[in-house]
């Protein structure tokens, strides 16, 4: 007889129970329904203990499906990915739009490795379902149209062509046909790839196929303009929608009469050959069978989504009253679909807020309130954040109050981070701890970013013991995944107070934990070894970066995965640091090798400053007549490197009216120096 393990948990009203692994599927399928932060954090509690005693066979498909969506949904797509690769481990197949919801979330997010996890696991399931002796045996859980278009999207946010192609080619193998959607990716696959002239193309290609046009095409391609900053094509395809016109692919080759036609073809990346066949022009830019750009099915009038998208051009472009005047004109259209809805004024608000018109900004949104469009937490955000770049942090606060109190909207993680930077412009440290100690208490879960700015906060402000308190908690915390950016704030931390012995046990640990220093992590070290006048460390940091230029050169290829280092772009202030900490300490030799290291990357080296430098603090070297002959000996290839440094300065020196070359004399050595 099989033994019955039970565990007791609390319910949904926080009372303990006892729920014994049969009844499991029932409790977490039911916690994870409800999708509040408390009953998610009991249903994963449920799921680690069955998987520690080695019983997550007693949950059925669906409950932790249902467990993967709602974690998903809650913004813990990492743990969402790893349920439902849990699943395929334990033989199980979750359904379709279980684990397509956890792609697509994963393909959204800002971060990159968001996109990347998002491919794996897509790559996970098909994999799994490859196995299958029939596809058949598993309907529900093949890929959809919906799956397809969710890891599509994860590719174009990556820009990584070949990867859209690779996935894009498998869709007939699962009797997948692309639709409307999958040809808008791909016109957003072309703003990450700088093609715009292909765009027309993307729309071309959906009439030859006579995929359905909807208005979501014609705001893909209004939006993909825009990205470009091309807003007088936008503008003449919204004006063309409201007079009804048909021929938007004529308007669009006529923004392309810049390009070579003769060489249209043979100048695109070869992905774009396959996925759009139709690409070929002739000389007069019609088509290589000579037709006319295709025509519409039928007129499309711009609607809501379409002049906002516009409306948010102009705001990108700083055209603030062209926005407002968009808004107007919103208003006054006859079609209740163009009027403007809280995403229009928010816009507005938004447009206002950038260009410093608080007050504006604030009459729009009481605007909003008296027209009965309600304001929503994104407004919200964007005055919060408004206040905080102008230093206002006590009407931030009021707005806060506002908004929770008297608004009934609740703040999000955003609007708290938002709160915590403010809080680091006004280097008021405890305020941010506040903060991020109140999101807490609401039941909001940091985010890296939350993490990382508190974490800023402190650094900045001379704590680097408490960045590191916030570093160990974010390591601990499941929900999130350390980053460079998170490293590299606890190397700041040590760095701005001189302590390079503990900056660079922080870096040791970075490196142990699969992360190479980047320019930001060597530039805060080096201000570090200036501050606390280590110049021998200076000596040791810029061979690293010599070397990690060196990888550069040799045309080596490395990732942030692979054991060797990848190639370093050293910037102007980590190269001005370690010269100027070289030139300091007279250390001539390597000040001209790190010159020449800032005129191979196109920086221009501060001689002004170098020669003050040396001026100030070593025109008097080597004068002295009293020094004994074997000082003076060694002294000599010092003397030349100093010289060869005079030389390099325009100051005056042994080698003017002579040509000269910085190389070893007889019997002396230079790698000492």
């Amino acid at each position: 007889m099989s033994n019955v393990y039970v565990y007791e948990h609390l319910n949904i009203n926080g009372t303990y129970i006892k729920v014994d692994t049969q009844e499991s599927t029932y409790t977490v399928s039911q916690l994870s329904y409800h999708n509040t932060p408390s009953s998610l954090t009991r249903a994963q509690s449920i799921l680690t203990r069955l998987r520690n005693e080695s019983q997550l066979h007693r949950l059925d498909s669906n409950s932790l499906g249902l467990l993967a969506v709602a974690a998903a949904k809650s913004g813990h797509t990492l743990y969402a990915s790893s349920v439902v690769k849990s699943m395929l481990r334990s033989g199980y197949l979750p359904h379709v739009k279980a684990w397509s919801a956890v792609v697509s979330r994963l393909a959204s997010d800002d971060d990159s490795s968001g996109p990347i996890e998002a491919i794996r696991l897509f790559h996970a399931v098909t994999r799994r379902l490859r196995k299958l002796p029939e596809l058949d045996m598993a309907a529900e859980s093949r890929p959809d149209t919906v799956a397809f278009n969710a890891a599509l999207n994860a590719c174009a946010n990556l820009g990584n062509g070949k990867m859209f192609l690779q996935v894009f080619d498998e869709m007939p193998q699962f009797g997948v046909v692309p639709d409307s959607l999958s040809y808008n990716i791909v016109m957003k696959l072309c703003v990450g790839n700088d093609r715009k002239d292909l765009l027309v193309f993307v729309l071309e290609r959906i009439l030859q196929l006579n995929i359905p046009l909807c208005m979501t095409t014609l705001h893909s391609l209004v939006a993909a303009y825009v990205d470009f900053n091309d807003l007088e094509t936008a503008e003449k395809i919204v004006q063309a929608m409201r007079e009804k016109r048909r021929d938007l692919c004529r308007i669009m080759r006529e923004s392309n009469s810049y390009y070579s036609v003769e060489n249209y073809y043979d100048d695109v990346d070869p992905v774009f050959h396959k996925l759009l066949p139709n690409l070929m022009m002739d000389k007069s830019g019609n088509d290589a069978n000579g037709n006319d750009p295709p025509l519409l099915p039928k007129a499309y009038t711009p609607n809501t989504r379409i002049y906002t998208t516009l409306m948010k051009g102009y705001m990108k472009a700083g055209r603030v009253s062209d926005t407002v005047r968009m808004l107007e004109a919103m208003r006054c259209q006859d079609d209740s679909a163009s009027h403007p809805d809280h995403v229009s004024y928010t816009t507005v608000v938004s447009a206002l807020v950038k260009a410093g018109f608080m007050d504006r900004a604030r009459q729009v949104l009481a605007e909003m309130t008296r027209i009965g469009v309600p304001a929503n937490r994104i407004t919200y955000n964007i005055l919060l954040k408004g206040y905080c770049r102008q230093l206002q942090m006590d009407k931030a606060r009021e707005l806060l109050k506002d908004m929770t109190e008297d608004i009934g909207i609740q703040p999000d993680v955003v609007s708290y981070n938002i709160l915590i930077d403010g809080c680091i412009l006004v280097d008021d440290s405890a305020g941010a701890l506040s903060f991020f100690n109140e999101m807490r208490v609401r039941g909001i879960a940091p985010t890296k970013i939350s993490y990382t700015t508190l974490m800023k906060a402190f650094a900045l402000s001379g704590q680097p013991k408490l960045a590191q308190r916030v570093f160990d908690e974010m390591m601990n915390d499941p929900r999130v995944r350390v980053d460079l950016i998170a490293w590299n704030m606890l190397v700041e931390g040590y760095s701005r107070l001189g302590l390079v012995e503990e900056a660079k046990k922080v870096i040791q640990k970075m490196k142990e934990n699969g992360f190479h220093p980047d320019v930001s992590t060597y530039g805060s070290l080096a201000n570090g070894i200036a501050l606390a006048r280590k110049p021998g460390e200076a000596l040791i940091l810029w061979n690293e970066v010599k070397e990690r230029c060196e990888v550069g050169k040799e045309g080596g290829k490395s990732d942030s995965s692979s054991v060797v280092p990848p190639p370093l772009k050293p910037d102007e202030g980590l190269l001005d640091t370690l010269a100027d900490i070289c030139v300091r300490a007279a250390f001539f030799r390597k000040a001209l090798e790190i010159a020449a290291c800032m005129e191979e990357n196109g920086i221009p080296p501060n001689k002004t400053k170098y020669t003050r430098i040396y001026v100030e603090m070593h025109s008097r070297m080597f004068t002295s007549k009293h020094a004994s002959k074997a000082r003076q000996d060694r002294r000599v290839e010092r003397k030349r490197a100093a010289e060869a440094f005079k030389f390099w300065l325009g100051l005056p020196n042994s080698y003017y009216g002579s040509e000269w070359r910085l190389e070893p004399l007889d019997g002396y050595d230079t790698t000492s120096f």
